[in-house]
């Protein structure tokens, strides 16, 4: 009998070739007298038999070949550059799992309840395989996720899931000065997604003494600056200027330099766009906080995938992609092209040293 070469038989297993002729006559080493040879009667071996290659295109990993099942997104800004991670993440989830790429609609920067129910009325007579939408308003999304259940399509939520309560106390991470005058900027007051961060954050500084004044600058994101300058020109005494979406946010720290204000006043926001991480990193924000877009829209596929394989079985988890502080110590990373940040359409890994000096993002899983 003749040596068989060592990859022969770490290939052999690692195709998980079955008990049979094929299988016997590598590992008998009959006619293999090098690597080359061995390599030449691996592929034959493959293709005389169900080929290997094509049962890879028909599974991932050890689930069984499935239905192209197709879901849904349905959000509230979805032209919006915070949800441009959002995105990546389904398309990667979607290639991941051998489905197609998610649907992606609903209202394009308005944040319009009708809009996006008209998407979700479409997503459901398209027999959808399974929908994830942005819950912005506490009843305005009942009546069609109850026709999408009643037809048998799951729907989960990401980003709001509607719970508006006045009552949350959860830390905004300012630093604290003389009670007085504190302007929170909202894109779209009473809305489920961004408006329980306000009674948050008035929650914690009402009782402290700060009057909170709510100011909206509207879903569009070519109106925010304008709205938040004229505010700033009229109330140059205030003692701190938060924002709570993204749009609101990424102009903030401008608007505040402009204004002789950036760094004379605690000041933050929410998300991750290229003007807040700048505006971060020269001081005209305090802080930003990460939600983590990517997750939301790579998990809700991944869970819609998962309760369609299981029949149902499996049901989507309650999880929470973030609350992770960035400030001018930790930002530097964040402006590293990323897909995951949504910078750059790019697949590639990035290697990372040294401490990790970031809290990490909350789950509830």
């Amino acid at each position: 009998m003749r040596k068989v070469d060592p990859k022969v038989e770490e290939a052999v297993e690692t195709l998980n070739m079955k008990d049979g002729p094929s299988r016997r006559k590598l590992l008998s080493g009959t006619g293999l007298v090098s690597a080359t040879a061995a390599a030449s009667a691996l592929l034959a071996a493959c293709s005389s038999g169900p080929s290997t290659a094509s049962a890879a295109k028909d599974t991932v990993g050890n689930f069984p070949k499935t239905p192209k099942w197709q879901y849904w997104f349905v959000n509230h800004v979805y032209s919006n550059p915070f949800f441009v991670p959002t995105q990546y993440g389904f398309q990667d989830a979607a290639a991941l799992l051998g489905i197609p790429t998610p649907k992606w609609g609903g209202s394009a920067a308005t944040s319009s309840v009708p809009e996006m129910v008209s998407f979700l009325n479409t997503a459901i007579a398209a027999k959808a395989a399974g929908i994830a939408t942005t819950v912005i308003s506490a009843t305005g999304f009942t009546a069609p996720v109850k026709k999408a259940m009643d037809t048998g399509i799951p729907v989960v939520s990401y980003n709001a899931d509607g719970t508006v309560n006045s009552k949350g106390v959860p830390d905004i991470g300012t630093n604290r000065s003389s009670p007085g005058d504190i302007v929170i900027f909202i894109a779209t007051p009473g809305t489920g997604n961004i408006q329980p961060r306000y009674d948050g954050a008035a929650a914690v500084l009402q009782p402290l003494g700060y009057t909170v004044h709510e100011q909206a600058t509207g879903a569009a994101t070519s109106g925010e600056s304008a709205a938040e300058n004229g505010y700033i020109l009229a109330h140059k005494s205030i003692k701190g200027a938060f924002a709570v979406d993204a749009g609101s946010t990424q102009f903030l720290g401008p608007v505040l330099a402009k204004n002789g204000l950036a760094g004379k006043i605690p000041a933050g926001g929410f998300d991750l766009t290229p003007g807040t991480l700048t505006a971060i990193k020269s001081g005209q924000l305090d802080f930003t906080i990460d939600q983590n877009p990517y997750l939301q829209g790579f998990l809700p596929t991944l869970y819609l995938y998962l309760y369609s394989l299981s029949g149902g079985l499996l049901s989507p988890p309650n999880t929470d992609t973030g609350l992770t502080f960035v400030t001018k110590d930790t930002v530097s990373a964040y402006q590293v092209s990323s897909r995951f940040e949504g910078s750059t359409t790019q697949e590639k890994l990035i290697p990372r040293s040294g401490p990790i000096n970031n809290p990490p993002a909350t789950t509830s899983t």
